[in-house]
């Protein structure tokens, strides 16, 4: 790795490619930026594109304002980043250029994490089934179901199911709503980036929306409103199956009995009430009753009795392993040429930091420590 001084920093060494991408990872615009250091927009431009490098006391001021260390920029490799028309984003109209560089970042940066931890760790493979092309969400979600073995009963965990399943999952500390979440296939490898910032019901739908793109839009571009449908549609079968439903008999809901009854889904309100309504459960006329009393009571925007929030197992295996081996998150930030707070944006609210993970899920608690890589093991 290459490290720099004031006697050792040799100008050339800057790659204008990488203050481009560490800019637009933070959300900034070139004037911004500019008058965060204190130069001129046409310094950044001139950075950016090559025609100049930055001097060293620049430099240093990018890396802090950007919270990227001196070393990122100075690797002569360009960043691989994420093609946007491989990720699926929802609400595509509503969503600036802005936010969706800061979690094309986000992809892009996990990507190099997740490469590290599997040279270190054996992680579980992935075990999405192929279900074919413009499948209906309603058969797909109880087609995945069916191969994993799960039944009628509800998830208990969403992050650690998909974990189980090969599904890597990293967090989308972006404070904006237009940013729910989003997906994508990278190598065979699928993903899945949460904003752990929304509700615990809110981000347990989210993983499943996510899910429904992995197994129904894998070959194609899962962007418009068509697809968000279906993955909103494939999500509410997934966590609420039909079976399930009847299985309660919530045929007269009340906007109090829906509040219990969703505990054992462990999703909103709302979209119980819109699963309900969408197997007929409810008239017309009552969904709407009942969306007026949700709006009414707030449960829109903050969630009544809300969830335990889902934490990883699989991160929290990996730091813990470090730890007890003398590795800490500095030392991995290093060698990736990150910053620690960049694993801190992408585990944000996914960690439980000196906890030791329990059972569930499928994921076993316990990391050999047999082979050069600890394997993470999925109990058949």
């Amino acid at each position: 790795m290459k490290s720099i001084s004031n006697e050792k920093f040799n100008t050339k060494d800057f790659n204008p490619s990488r203050l481009t991408f560490a800019r637009t990872r933070r959300g900034f615009k070139k004037a911004d930026l500019a008058k965060k250091i204190g130069v001129t927009p046409r310094s950044i431009t001139g950075y950016e594109s090559g025609e100049f490098p930055p001097e060293l006391e620049r430099l240093e001021q990018l890396a802090v304002a950007l919270k990227f260390p001196k070393d990122f920029f100075l690797d002569e490799e360009a960043i691989e980043q994420v093609e946007a028309d491989a990720v699926s984003f929802r609400a595509m109209s509503k969503m600036s250029a802005t936010l969706k560089n800061m979690a094309i970042g986000a992809g892009t940066i996990a990507i190099q994490l997740n490469a590290w931890i599997e040279n270190k760790f054996q992680l579980p493979a992935p075990d999405l089934p192929e279900l074919g092309r413009n499948i209906d969400p309603e058969a797909a979600a109880e087609a995945l179901r069916n191969y994993w073995g799960l039944g009628e009963q509800a998830v208990s965990n969403m992050v650690h199911l998909l974990e189980a399943k090969g599904v890597r999952v990293f967090s989308l500390a972006i404070e904006a709503k237009e940013v729910d979440a989003f997906s994508m296939w990278r190598d065979g490898t699928p993903f899945v980036f949460l904003n752990t910032q929304k509700s615990a019901e809110h981000s347990r739908f989210d993983a499943a929306h996510e899910l429904g793109h992995l197994i129904m839009h894998r070959h194609g571009q899962p962007h418009g409103q068509e697809a968000e449908k279906e993955a909103n549609a494939f999500a509410s079968a997934f966590l609420m199956p039909e079976k399930s439903i009847r299985a309660k008999q919530l045929y007269f809901p009340t906007l109090d009995s829906l509040v219990k009854a969703k505990k054992y889904w462990k999703v909103s309100v709302s979209a119980l009430n819109y699963r309900l309504h969408a197997l007929a459960f409810t008239t017309e006329w009552a969904n709407r009753s009942l969306c007026i009393q949700i709006s009414q009571a707030g449960y829109r925007t903050s969630e009544p009795n809300e969830v335990p929030r889902e934490t990883s197992q699989v991160l929290d295996k990996v730091f813990n392993a470090l730890r007890t081996e003398g590795v800490s998150k500095a030392d991995v930030a290093r060698e990736l040429k990150i910053t620690t707070y960049e694993i801190d944006e992408l585990t944000y609210g996914l960690l439980k930091i000196g906890l030791v993970p329990e059972r569930d899920d499928g994921l076993r608690s316990d990391i050999s420590h047999q082979s050069s890589k600890p394997k993470l093991s999925v109990v058949k």
